[in-house]
């Protein structure tokens, strides 16, 4: 069994309204050396098996958007 962790963000380029929120609220709370914020997603799951094939195809099918969106993910035993 291994244990997939995904990380997706938004493609360079893509305005990320989260981001930008976020970053906002925390110049409002003095932290004025923050800058590029870019909010993501976390995934984790569990295989039967290593299969990168079958890891891209559920990132490009559903677990990301591949249009606004790139993902990259590591692998480790469970």
């Amino acid at each position: 069994m291994v244990k997939v962790k995904v990380y997706v963000t938004a493609k360079k380029g893509v305005l990320d309204p989260q981001g930008k929120t976020v970053e906002s609220a925390l110049h409002s709370l003095g932290y004025k050396n923050v800058h590029g914020v870019q909010i993501g997603k976390y995934i984790e799951l569990k295989l039967d098996k290593r299969s990168d094939k079958q890891i891209d195809e559920m990132c490009k099918k559903l677990l990301a958007n591949p249009v606004i969106e790139d993902y990259r993910y590591e692998v480790e035993e469970a």
